[in-house]
């Protein structure tokens, strides 16, 4: 799985990406790939090429790439689990609320919400965020409730109060309708599915889990030279759980086996009392001779822990860890003056700028790494981590072991 080759040049790659806590297709992510491609393909002076993959598989594209005087075959592959997110989507506004209820009694008991607070405030503002949002809402709804009973006043029967209470209602409703701009129902659920069992997998999810491993297992009895997992958001501790159970199973040989995480929220998880498996894939994993790991983040991002080393603060790290590799993607040096304050609140863009395009680009660029000569040991192997990074222990769980 892994080459220890100085310079290896990759004519063939296959790439898994795996997708944070998205309901939507995976098509989405083609034509993101296709679209920014081309713009960075633009500003860099490369070509690249995106075409409909061909045979059977998972949902996926291929891309011609020419740079560096080389071309480079590859096939990205989405490795879906977007029916289990929009399953666990599938919640009436009052069972949104009991969520609220247990989501925020789990991370407050345990105290993993003020640990989380020690490392970014971005991201523990954004899981703040549907629940301040979530009550406002509520107390509008109430005030609506209220406003109707202190018009009608002595007049209001029973059926008076049914109309003022569905009248409460129908506004809650309609918050729900219009989340698509909000994201206040899509960010409860997405925690609350973490949260859920206190940081243990969902039975479904582990299952599927299972089979991405077989599928990238497979990948590694092929002829090509570089196997990269790409985990973005949520699929960055899906995929070191990956990860850990393929190295588990078989010794490193065959193609290069490269991860790369890309504003990575582990700590969400990981702190929780019950991830004991997630911690100890970590501790496994970071370990490991047999890959190379990156980890990209940017203070810039919000939503992500960035800079947050995930096996360090997860209070996992032993004496023989080699991983991640954690590096800054720099968005105020990377994106333009204009660029950076055009997207600068736009949270939610900024946490898929990993998979964009870059007007300034730096040592980061996805679509080289993706689709270019160079394996990511190559790539990275001379770069340093990030000085500003977070190596400290952090989380009050530490235990590897249930």
């Amino acid at each position: 799985m892994s080459s220890q080759n100085p310079q290896q040049q990759v004519r063939r790659r296959r790439v898994f990406y795996i997708p944070g806590y998205d309901p939507y297709p995976p098509r989405r992510y083609r034509e993101l790939y296709r679209s920014e491609a081309q713009a960075q393909a633009e500003i860099s002076g490369y070509d690249i090429f995106v075409s409909a993959k061909s045979g059977d598989g998972p949902y996926g594209w291929s891309v011609n790439s020419s740079q560096d005087n080389e071309r480079i075959q590859t096939d990205v592959e989405v490795l879906v689990w977007s029916d289990i997110v929009r399953d666990s989507m599938a919640r009436s506004i009052p069972a949104t609320y009991w969520q609220l209820l247990r989501t925020a009694w789990v991370y407050i008991s345990t105290g993993t919400l003020w640990r989380l607070m020690r490392l970014r405030k971005g991201p523990v503002i954004a899981a703040l965020y549907p629940v301040g949002m979530l009550l406002l809402q509520l107390l509008v709804a109430m005030l609506v409730i209220w406003g109707v009973v202190a018009a009608l006043g002595p007049w209001l029967g029973s059926w008076g109060w049914l109309a003022a209470a569905a009248g409460g209602y129908a506004l809650l409703w309609w918050f729900r309708r219009i989340d698509n701009r909000l994201f206040v129902y899509y960010l409860m659920h997405d925690y609350a599915y973490s949260a859920r069992l206190r940081g243990r997998t969902t039975p479904e999810l582990r299952e599927r889990l299972r089979n991405f491993t077989d599928l990238i297992a497979r990948a590694l009895d092929t002829d090509v030279d570089e196997v990269l997992v790409v985990g973005h958001s949520s699929g960055a501790h899906l995929g070191v759980t990956v990860l850990a159970e393929l190295l588990r199973r078989q010794p490193p040989s065959g193609p290069t086996l490269s991860f790369l995480t890309l504003g990575q929220v582990v700590p969400m998880v990981s702190f929780l009392p019950d991830a004991h498996q997630l911690r100890a894939d970590l501790q496994y994993l970071s370990a490991q001779e047999g890959l190379f790991w990156v980890d990209v983040s940017a203070p810039g991002d919000g939503c992500a822990f960035a800079l947050c080393d995930p096996v360090a603060v997860s209070g996992v790290a032993g004496p023989d860890k080699r991983w991640p590799l954690v590096l800054s993607a720099a968005f105020t040096q990377t994106l333009s003056a204009e660029r950076w304050r055009a997207l600068r609140w736009r949270f939610f863009r900024l946490h898929f700028q990993y998979l964009c395009a870059f007007d300034r680009p730096g040592g980061y660029d996805y679509f080289r790494v993706t689709a270019g000569p160079l394996t990511l040991r190559d790539r990275f192997a001379n770069r340093a981590p990030s000085a500003s990074r977070i190596d400290q222990t952090v989380s009050k769980y530490t235990s590897v072991h249930a």
